[in-house]
C-alpha cells in the first residue's frame, strides 16, 4: 500500500485517474472515515479527466496513529508535504466535516497551492451542543465496543429520511465496524480531542481568497446550517448551497446532487 512518511509518521494515500492531468482534486476525509468514503465522488472526477488524490490523516484508519491530540496546522502541513512529494503544483480541495476544517486551514496557510476549496458540512468554531456531541463520541470510542460506537453516533450524523430508507445498509455497516483494528478507536479519540481544542478559525477565514464553495445538509443536526453560514459569510465571494432533506453525511446521503454541485464549481474554476 502507498504510504508517505513524514517525520516518522506514515500517511496512507491513493493517487488515481489520469496521472498526466493538469488538474488535481484532493479529497479530505471526515473524522470517522477513510479513503473509501469518497467512492461516490472519485469515479465522477476520474470520468471528467481529473487526477484524484485521497488520503487518511494521521489518526485515521489506514495511517499511523501517534499520540495526540494533533492540530489542524499539522494535518494541513502533512497534506502539503504529500502534495509536494507527488510533484503536484496546485489543487482543488474538497473536504467534508473534519476534512473541510483541514481544507480551510490548508487554504489559509498555503494559498499558493489552492485553486479552489469546497467545504461540506464543516465548522470554524464550536458551540456547547457540538462540543458535547463529540465528547459523547469520545466516551463511545473509549468503550472499544464497535457496535455500541456505531449506533451511538449514527443518529447524530445521518438524516431521518436516509436512516428510514437505508436501515439494512446501516446494520451491515455496524457489523463492518467489528472488523476495525482496536487502534482505530484510539486514533478517533486523538482526532476528537484535536477537533475540540483546535477547530477555532472563524477570524482567519477572510484570508481565504481562492474560489470557495460551502455546502451543508439542511437537516444536519451535528454541524447545523448556521455554522456553514458563518463560513460562507466570512470567506470573500464564496458560494453557499443548502441541500434539502439531507443530514451531516452529504457525500453518502445525496451523492448525485452533491456531485453535480462540486463538478460544476470545480470545472468552472479549472
Amino acid at each position: 500500500m502507498p504510504y508517505f512518511n513524514i517525520d516518522g509518521v506514515n500517511i496512507y494515500y491513493e493517487l488515481k485517474g489520469d496521472l498526466k492531468a493538469e488538474e488535481t482534486v484532493v479529497f479530505f476525509n471526515g473524522v470517522m472515515a477513510s479513503t473509501t468514503s469518497w467512492n461516490f465522488q472519485v469515479p465522477v472526477f476520474r470520468k471528467f479527466g481529473y487526477k484524484v488524490l485521497v488520503q487518511d490523516f494521521k489518526g485515521q484508519l489506514k495511517s499511523d496513529k501517534p499520540k495526540g491530540p494533533y492540530s489542524f496546522k499539522e494535518h494541513a502541513y502533512e497534506a502539503k508535504e504529500l502534495i509536494r512529494h507527488l510533484n503536484i503544483d496546485k489543487v482543488h480541495i474538497v473536504g467534508t466535516s473534519y476534512g473541510g476544517e483541514v481544507a480551510m486551514r490548508f487554504a489559509i496557510d498555503y494559498p499558493e497551492l489552492v485553486k479552489s476549496i469546497s467545504i461540506i458540512d464543516s465548522v470554524s468554531e464550536l458551540d456547547e451542543v457540538l462540543k458535547y456531541f463529540i465528547e459523547s463520541w469520545k466516551a463511545l470510542a473509549e468503550s472499544k465496543d464497535a457496535e455500541k460506537f456505531f449506533w451511538g453516533m449514527m443518529p447524530s450524523i445521518y438524516g431521518n429520511t436516509f436512516i428510514k430508507e437505508n436501515i439494512e445498509m446501516l446494520k451491515k455497516r455496524a457489523e463492518e465496524f467489528k472488523d476495525f483494528p482496536e487502534d482505530y478507536f484510539q486514533g478517533q479519540i486523538y482526532l476528537y480531542d484535536t477537533f475540540i481544542s483546535d477547530v477555532y478559525m472563524t477570524d482567519e477565514l477572510d484570508q481565504i481568497k481562492c474560489p470557495a464553495l460551502v455546502v451543508c445538509g439542511e437537516d444536519d443536526i451535528l454541524k447545523p446550517v448556521k455554522f456553514s453560514k458563518i463560513i460562507a459569510d466570512r470567506i470573500p465571494n464564496s458560494e453557499f448551497v443548502v441541500i434539502p432533506d439531507c443530514g451531516h453525511v452529504t457525500i453518502f446521503e445525496k451523492p448525485d446532487v452533491l456531485n453535480s454541485i462540486l463538478l460544476g464549481f470545480i470545472m468552472k474554476n479549472s
